[in-house]
């Protein structure tokens, strides 16, 4: 297995965290519980995996931390400040929120181009600055083989590229990842691998991550968070996680091995 990830931000001193959730509870017709007083805080320029099983919450808190859904109750704070009254276009524009969903994402009868061309003239009003980024975007992901071609026609690596793309026109501090790895082969999936550590790395941005494919999430994770039953049941490095009790009865059984 190749070295993805060369070092990891634990822990970021005298810095208060960039996200903080508190007390965030959510459930469905007051009977089903997805997620039950869950407290996290999350350090600017980390990449945070969220793992887990089916149904234990991950999806919904993203959406959460996005705005399309509303906890029962909780709060919700960027840089110190309460968002949690703030609609879904005002969270992206003023604390910089971008979301890159685990299906779609992009207009399937536009060709590549055109798909960033729609969104940059939402997020970019310079038509000479929406230029020179949607040329910079189609050529640091590599794009320009596929730049006439509809996006129902790329492959799945490319239309993960693509959406990646797509969600960096608006310059974002923060990004959410809701299953990037799923259904890929292990070159694009290694590929991708690549390109999250390197929108850390090159972007600074504070990214957080769910999949189901754990052992290549936490090749790429500073730290990581394990759902269940509604609450954090273990959270850490990956190998911190190899070794926690919690993390192995709940969700990676006694056989995972992280390498």
């Amino acid at each position: 297995m190749s070295v993805i990830k060369k070092f990891r931000i634990t822990k970021i001193k005298k810095q208060k965290p960039l996200i903080s959730l508190k007390k965030i509870s959510l459930s469905f017709n007051k009977k089903h519980i997805v997620l039950d007083n869950i407290s996290l805080d999350i350090s600017k320029g980390q990449v945070i995996g969220l793992l887990g099983p089916n149904g234990a919450g991950k999806s919904s808190l993203m959406n959460i931390i996005t705005g399309l859904v509303k906890p029962n109750s909780g709060e919700i704070f960027i840089n110190n400040q309460d968002i949690s009254q703030y609609p879904i276009y005002e969270r992206s524009k003023k604390f910089k929120i971008s979301l890159v969903p685990q299906i779609g994402g992009f207009f399937s009868d536009l060709s590549t181009e055109d798909n960033l061309n729609a969104v940059g003239e939402i997020q970019i009003k310079n038509s000479k600055e929406r230029k020179s980024k949607i040329e910079q975007l189609i050529s640091k992901f590599e794009l320009d083989v596929v730049r006439k071609i509809e996006a129902k026609f790329l492959s799945g690596g490319m239309k993960r590229r693509l959406v990646i793309s797509m969600s960096l026109l608006g310059d974002p501090e923060i990004l959410l990842m809701d299953e990037p790895l799923a259904a890929l082969d292990p070159q694009t999936i290694q590929m991708l691998q690549n390109i999250i550590v390197t929108l850390q790395t090159e972007y600074n941005l504070t990214i957080i991550i769910t999949d189901h494919q754990a052992r290549d999430l936490l090749a790429v994770c500073d730290k990581a968070i394990i759902l269940s039953n509604s609450k954090v049941v273990a959270e850490g490095t990956p190998n911190q996680l190899i070794n926690n009790k919690d993390a192995t009865k709940y969700y990676f059984g006694e056989n995972f091995k992280f390498k």
